[in-house]
Formats: C-alpha cells, structure tokens, sequence
C-alpha cells in the first residue's frame, strides 16, 4: 500500500480519507459512497434480488447505473410503502436492530365491523406461534359499512408482525402500508418512485435512534 506517494506496510496506519491519498497496487483507493433511497413499494413486488418465479423486485425500480443496495428490513409481497435501501451497512443494521427502537407507522385496512375491538385486543399484546406481539399503540383512523383503517406503530417488526396479530383476531388484511420510519415520511411519493433521503432526513433518523440508544 502506498500513502500520499510513500509505501507503508502497517495496515493500522491512520489516514484522513478527506485529505490523503492511498493506492493498492498503483491503483487509486477512494473512500466508498455511500447511498440512501426511499422507495414507495407497490403492492405485489419483492425485496430480493432476484426471483424464481419471475416477478417483479425492487431493484426492477432502480436505474442500472445506480451502486448495489439493499433493504432496510422488509416488506412483503403482499405488503406496500415506504422501504429504505443503502449500501451503508452498519447503518441500517442500527435501524433494525430492536434496541435502536425506531418507531414504524402502518395504515392497515381490516375487514372487520368491529375495528374498536380489534385496537383493544393488539393494544393488549397478541400471543401468536408461542411469540408474544406487541405494537406501541393503534388507532382507529375511518370505519366503512364492513371494512376499516386503522393505523398502527410498531417499536420493532417481527416477521409477518401486523398479519399475524390480525390473523389471531379472527380478520382480514385487505392492505397494509407503511406510512413512516422514524422521522422519514412516505409524503406524496408516488408508487413505484424513488428518491434520494435528504440529508435532514438522514441527520434527524440518526439523531432518532441516539437518543434510543442512551435512553
């Protein structure tokens, strides 16, 4: 390895990626860039990279030239929203991580005459499989004739979490959507759209999960 011009062979060098100069074999090492997208997932795709059956991906709504990333946890086939992805890896394991507590809102539609009930009962905490599921809390936000949407905050997701808690209540998911993850919003991103997180946004869900973290 070379630095600023000079070969060193402690690989414990300190370098200022900002100012110096490294090369490997004479080619030139920079610093990785690091990428962070909002994607409005639409119904129906996955969140592999590839799939056996044919269907469609996420990556299906990436330009080509774009550097590999990667979901920021999940949604399922059957689920829609809001999906971060990065290549910054530590990143978003501190976003999955239970303890950083980040909090994710759901708007969930419910066939269900009873939605009150249903609040009451998740509010509760759902034994489910020999798992305990819990929400932060849920509210009903409109009720229809025979259906209705309720929206609920999740400190950490769990697989299937809503689903699964909705199927020991004896109802049905018509859709679920994921509204926000922490402080990053859906806001009026249209399906299928991607756009870059801002840097407030990075700096406030940062902040987000600190504050979690010391607390």
């Amino acid at each position: 390895m070379k630095l600023n011009g000079r070969v060193r062979r402690d690989p414990e060098t300190p370098v200022d990626l900002r100012r110096d100069k490294i090369a490997v074999s004479e080619s030139p090492v920079a610093a990785r860039e690091f990428v962070y997208l909002v994607l409005n997932k639409p119904r129906g795709v996955v969140t592999t990279a590839s799939d056996e059956k044919g269907r469609a991906t996420v990556y299906d709504f990436f330009e080509k030239n774009l550097p590999w990333v990667a979901p920021v946890g999940r949604l399922d086939k059957a689920s829609e929203g809001l999906l971060l992805l990065t290549n910054d890896s530590e990143w978003a394991a501190r976003i999955i991580t239970p303890d950083s507590h980040v909090e994710k809102i759901y708007h969930v539609q419910i066939r269900s005459i009873e939605p009150e009930r249903v609040v009451e009962e998740i509010r509760a905490g759902i034994q489910a499989q020999g798992e305990l599921l819990r929400i932060q809390r849920a509210t009903v936000l409109r009720r229809g004739r025979s259906n209705a949407w309720l929206e609920i905050a999740l400190g950490e997701g769990k697989n299937r979490h809503i689903r699964r808690m909705m199927d020991v209540c004896g109802v049905e998911v018509l859709r679920l959507l994921r509204v926000s993850i922490g402080p990053v919003s859906l806001g009026a991103l249209a399906k299928g759209k991607v756009r870059e997180l801002s840097a407030e946004e990075k700096i406030s869900l940062d902040e987000v999960i600190e504050a979690n973290h010391d607390g």
